[in-house]
């Protein structure tokens, strides 16, 4: 019997490949003479550049960036030599993991880090760059990451350089004459719009610290940045799906980059060639921390368990905590649940090694029953 294991991360617990390591672990220990094949996956999040990097043998490269307030960083970047693409994560440089004290202010951060980060791997030579957006704490439309490239916003002859609340006296936008970037590819897990009640700042600004009073100040900003992109350079990707990925960062790379928005577990599946790994396996175990409504629109889980049924190969899910009110059956033969009664979930966090490894072992014995 050929398994593939193709799991996402527990987020905040395991990376994806540590997921996959204990999976496998405990199958083989039902299975012993099963073939075991090992992908993690990722769906344009964090731990997307990782798990790319590890698949296609790349290598990581260090530049010098600015933190979300402007702190100097050693952020990094895949680097995939054969084909000159650079793989990064927004996150990199304006995500969580950046912050000090673990103290947000959305008012504040900006993704002038990213900027730098895409521009370090244009000077390195890239032919193309892969960037995600997922984990960000900043809501600025990508106004920083322009900064970063050469853009220069204006208020009158006063120019812009502090956070996105100032974007709303922004009269004019000059665009670089030097600036050569190779096509950028952002991989985006959600379709929300830049404005509006399914936009960046309404959706996901709570998430970064954005205090109600606040909402309103940040979703005139963006909608200010989005006026004044649509005069000065002519175009207007607002209402694009994914464009408030990330804070408007979406928007921001199709604006000022020209970038193309995909996917995110689509560009990893590609970049992999899970289609081709699937094709070839018996049967399929994919998983992730919490499976919910969100998992469906276009997860990882989801996304390797929609190839699995293109192929007819049965796929089972091991997840952290799965939301009861959402339905799966359609897409998974069975879904394995460490926090299940009478294990809580903050005893299923602890115990994150052990019972991955277990449902495993649950897994493998059905399997081993229907052979």
């Amino acid at each position: 019997m050929r398994i593939l294991i193709a799991p996402d991360k527990f987020k905040g617990t395991l990376s994806a490949s540590q997921v996959a390591k204990n999976i496998a672990a405990g199958l083989r220990e039902v299975l012993p003479q099963a073939d075991l094949e090992i992908v993690p996956v990722a769906d344009g999040g964090e731990g997307t550049a990782e798990v790319i990097c590890q698949a296609l043998s790349g290598e990581w490269v260090v530049c010098e960036a600015h933190d979300p307030f402007g702190n100097g960083i050693s952020a990094r970047y895949a680097w995939m030599k054969e084909s000159a693409t650079a793989v990064m994560e927004m996150s990199e440089a304006a995500g969580l993991r950046r912050l000090r004290d673990g103290a947000l202010d959305p008012l504040r951060a900006t993704t002038f880090g990213v900027g730098e980060m895409l521009r370090a791997a244009a000077r390195d030579g890239a032919r193309e760059i892969i960037v995600g957006l997922g984990g960000s704490v900043t809501n600025d439309g990508g106004f920083g990451m322009a900064r970063a490239l050469g853009v220069r916003f204006f208020a009158g002859e006063e120019e812009l350089k502090n956070g996105p609340p100032e974007l709303d006296k922004l009269t004019g936008i000059s665009q670089p004459k030097d600036l050569h970037l190779p096509p950028i590819i952002a991989a985006v897990d959600v379709r929300n719009q830049l404005l509006g009640a399914r936009g960046a700042t309404r959706v996901f600004g709570p998430q970064k610290g954005v205090r109600p009073e606040q909402l309103k100040v940040l979703e005139r900003a963006l909608r200010r940045l989005a006026d004044q992109i649509a005069v000065d350079l002519g175009c207007d990707f607002r209402n694009e799906p994914g464009a408030g990925a990330a804070g408007g960062l979406g928007f921001g790379l199709m604006s000022f980059c020209q970038a193309q928005l995909r996917n995110g577990f689509d560009v990893v599946a590609d970049a992999i060639d899970l289609d081709r790994k699937i094709a070839r396996a018996d049967v399929v175990v994919t998983g992730e921390g919490r499976f919910d409504a969100q998992t469906l629109e276009g997860k990882g889980p989801a996304g390797v368990a929609r190839l699995a049924r293109r192929h007819r190969k049965p796929v089972f899910a091991i997840v952290g905590q799965a939301d009861p009110k959402v339905g799966s059956g359609e897409l998974f033969d069975g879904i394995y649940e460490l926090a299940r009664p009478p294990i809580t979930k903050i005893e299923a966090v602890k115990l994150t090694v052990e019972l991955i490894r277990e449902r495993a072992r649950e897994a493998a014995v059905r399997l081993r029953g229907s052979k």
